[in-house]
């Protein structure tokens, strides 16, 4: 099989959100009235490179406003944050203090992240304020619903706000975390192997190690993972059927290599299976909502029509259905994906609708 394309990330075109989207956003209380827009925040008129505990550089510069500027500005991103925590009840958060504002110019989002501050315990918290983009928007509420994560974001006009999603990042995982004796490798493969279903299934792309997060939880006995993708930019965009499996990417090579060395082919498609039923018990516990998403993501432009071809014959060829040379949109190939993973389980009688 082919990898994925030699430059993934190469900026994609920037898709508005259009008027169908809107509306199942405002229907779902994602489109909210906000203080501020990303625009606004585009008016800094000073960036300092910022760097880590260690000195070294970052992607992220923390940018400075005019002084006059500073406590109105202070003070709607603070209403935003109480928008996302809140729901806008500023009124227990009167002790909290905007301590940074950066800004990345790296990847297709450009982002600025903000950095909330409890004056009375110096705990931080952040959050993201960045151009809306619907191919991300996509991306997000796919994650909501399919996935075993939720997420807390929303849209106003061209703004898009997301919440704060800690973790470890997958390359630091793979170069500190991977060989610790006190992560049970089978746990780790596990996730990997279910992460891996979930992106090609509902098809978000790029998730190469620096895009996704290591969430540990200790427990009574080892500890728990879970693996959570934090970038959605490359959501049903590219036309390479691989783009969308992060087995093959050469910065996951490492955790490839890992879930061969410690899981049997039987073990690995159980955990694939468990993924797939577990997707499709979400999918049906939110069918109303992920059949309007899906209609919107239809009717929107969101990769080229030669990317959707490419893309639908692969996967038809994949599932041996036919399928899916009908299907016109990503929208449609992400719904055409979801029956054939009900059809395949279906087939092996593991997989019954409720009636």
């Amino acid at each position: 099989m082919d990898g994925p394309d030699p430059k993934p990330t190469q900026k994609k075109p920037h898709y508005p959100v259009r008027d169908d989207l809107r509306g199942y956003l405002s229907r779902y209380r994602r489109e909210r009235e906000l203080p501020l827009s990303y625009e606004r925040l585009r008016a800094f008129h000073e960036a300092i490179p910022l760097v880590d505990a260690d000195g070294k550089p970052t992607l992220w510069d923390t940018v400075i406003y005019p002084v006059g500027e500073m406590a109105a500005l202070n003070e709607s991103l603070k209403r935003v944050y109480s928008l996302l925590r809140v729901d806008g009840d500023s009124s227990v958060m009167q002790h909290l203090y905007v301590d940074r504002v950066d800004f990345c110019t790296f990847g297709n989002s450009t982002p600025f992240r903000i950095r909330i501050v409890n004056a009375y315990n110096d705990n931080q918290d952040y959050y993201y304020i960045k151009k809306a983009d619907a191919s991300r928007v996509y991306g997000l509420e796919l994650e909501h619903l399919l996935s075993p994560n939720r997420l807390n974001f929303f849209t106003h006009g061209s703004t898009l706000v997301e919440e704060h999603i800690a973790g470890i990042p997958g390359d630091i995982f793979i170069r500190d975390w991977l060989g610790r004796p006190d992560l049970r490798p089978i746990r780790v493969a596990k996730e990997l192997v279910k992460f891996n279903e979930r992106c090609f299934v509902r098809l978000l792309g790029d998730m190469r190690s620096y895009n996704f997060l290591f969430v540990v939880t200790p427990d009574f006995e080892d500890a728990q993972l879970r693996i959570r993708a934090m970038d959605f930019d490359q959501q049903s965009y590219n036309g390479r059927m691989n783009f969308y499996l992060p087995q093959f990417f050469k910065e996951n090579t490492e955790l490839g290599r890992f879930c061969m060395r410690h899981l049997h082919a039987e073990t690995a498609n159980q955990y694939r299976r468990e993924e797939q039923v577990a997707m499709l018990q979400r999918a049906e516990l939110a069918a109303e909502r992920l059949k309007l998403l899906l209609n919107a993501m239809a009717a929107d432009p969101i990769s080229p029509p030669e990317k959707v071809r490419t893309l639908a014959a692969s996967l038809g060829e994949h599932y041996g259905r036919a399928e899916y040379l009908k299907c016109d949109s990503m929208g449609a190939l992400v719904r055409e994906n979801l029956e054939s993973v009900r059809r395949t389980l279906q087939k092996a009688e593991t997989w019954k609708p409720e009636t």
